[in-house]
């Protein structure tokens, strides 16, 4: 048996799946003498799965705040489903589950308190020092905030996951300067990479030319947009944000079609987009209104279960035919996903973008975010390292110039959890605690 194939382990070897070789397995600090009955792919999941940046998940907006109802999904619940999505489609295409489930579990780390809102605000704040991307800020703290390992030289080595697990989590394998031209001229604002995290970036990618994502993380990407679009659906029905009965009246149809066009396919014909609505909506599972009892939970859940076992399958049976039924691993192969997926996916992203994101209930909610984020960024780089926590004030104290000391002071601020966020800055900017929601 070669070593491309198992890993050798005290008393033991623990399988590997075919095409994936030592290069795959290796970490940035080399680890010896692991007496366990695991692969190294194994053990990456575990470490995530352990890690504090995944049970800080569980208080950070997914659509809307943790705190608004005990129903809706909360960044860490969105994870653990992406996880299972992604795990299934990417064992029956011959990919390591756990290095799909490790991309799956970390793809959100990165994610400040507020959602993308709060990445919004962010990345204004940051933009003198490079700018801040959830993606980006990822892999900074896969590599280096959260610490498992430090390098002979005293410096963080973050998890320490393998190259193949820390390659699939990279969901943008480019950095800043080097994203993709999107049809209107502009470059994309989406990166994998901060510049100072460009050493463990240029490692992850030997051997890799271009921007190709690995088969993994397209599995992860895959799995984040159909995890999402059918349960955001889902919390949006429950607690009342809208029934889906409303997109048989013209008017919001078009409203839904257009949000749709605008947000997520700006390159389709619209009446594509219609075409996507009426099968899904044709479909025995779907469910146009919704009256909150047992009943009618029950129906929601089956029609999510049906909607995922669609793209999923559609998504499968597409990359089978393209490809054979050899296992399809890291660089060897990319994940085909109809047309039609595509759109009938997005076209549930739009379902929830017209009556969550974009609803004008939300805009307050939003304002009030940015006033919270703005208010701890300014008090904390007035204050220097007084007020951060010891990790942070660490690297504060380390960095060489302005820039290293701003990305300090952001990283702390994006590790805060919403109400963590919320509590900060009544402490520190009013100087009052407070312990409940958002308009508290």
């Amino acid at each position: 048996m070669s070593a491309q194939n198992v890993e050798r382990v005290e008393g033991g070897y623990a399988a590997l799946r075919p095409g994936y070789t030592e290069a795959d397995e290796a970490r940035w600090v080399p680890e010896h003498g692991k007496s366990v009955y695991r692969s190294s792919f194994e053990r990456d999941r575990a470490r995530l799965l352990h890690s504090s940046a995944l049970r800080r998940l569980g208080a950070k907006t997914q659509v809307v705040s943790p705190d608004v109802d005990d129903f809706s999904r909360t960044r860490l619940t969105h994870s653990l489903e992406v996880a299972q999505v992604g795990r299934d489609l990417g064992r029956l295409l011959g990919c390591d589950p756990d290095v799909v489930d490790a991309a799956c579990l970390s793809h959100d780390l990165g994610h400040p308190p507020f959602g993308h809102n709060g990445e919004t605000v962010l990345n204004a704040l940051a933009a003198p020092h490079g700018g801040f991307e959830g993606n980006a800020q990822t892999l900074r703290l896969l590599t280096r905030l959260e610490t498992k390992r430090f390098h002979s030289d005293g410096r963080s080595a973050g998890l320490n996951l393998t190259r193949a697990s820390l390659d699939a989590a990279v969901k943008y394998p480019w950095r800043a300067h080097e994203a993709p031209i999107l049809p209107d001229g502009s470059r994309s604002a989406k990166f994998g990479a901060y510049e100072d995290d460009v050493e463990v970036f240029d490692w992850i990618r030997a051997g890799v030319t271009g921007r190709r994502k690995s088969m993994e993380a397209q599995v992860m990407d895959a799995a984040d947009d159909i995890a999402y679009s059918v349960h955001d659906i889902e919390d949006g029905v429950v607690n009342g944000r809208f029934q889906l009965k409303f997109l048989t009246d013209p008017l919001q149809r078009r409203r839904v079609v257009q949000t749709t066009h605008d947000w997520y396919l700006p390159e389709t014909d619209p009446a594509r987009i219609e075409a996507a609505l009426d099968r899904l909506a044709s479909a025995d599972s779907w469910v146009g209104e919704s009256d909150g009892s047992r009943r009618a939970l029950a129906a929601l859940k089956n029609m999510t279960s049906e909607l995922i076992g669609r793209f999923s399958h559609a998504i499968f049976a597409a990359t089978r035919e393209a490809y054979g039924d050899r296992p399809l691993v890291r660089h060897e192969a990319d994940l085909v996903v109809p047309d039609e997926t595509v759109e009938e996916v997005s076209l549930m992203k739009g379902i929830a973008a017209t009556y969550i994101m974009a609803s004008r209930e939300q805009k307050p909610v939003y304002a009030r975010q940015r006033e919270v984020i703005e208010g701890l960024y300014g008090l904390l780089v007035e204050t220097g390292d007084q007020f951060l926590e010891p990790p942070f004030q660490a690297d504060f104290h380390a960095a060489g110039d302005e820039s290293a000391r701003q990305r300090a002071i952001i990283d702390q601020i994006a590790s805060l959890t919403d109400g963590a966020a919320l509590e900060w800055y009544a402490t520190l900017v009013h100087g009052r605690p407070v312990f409940n929601r958002l308009f508290a």
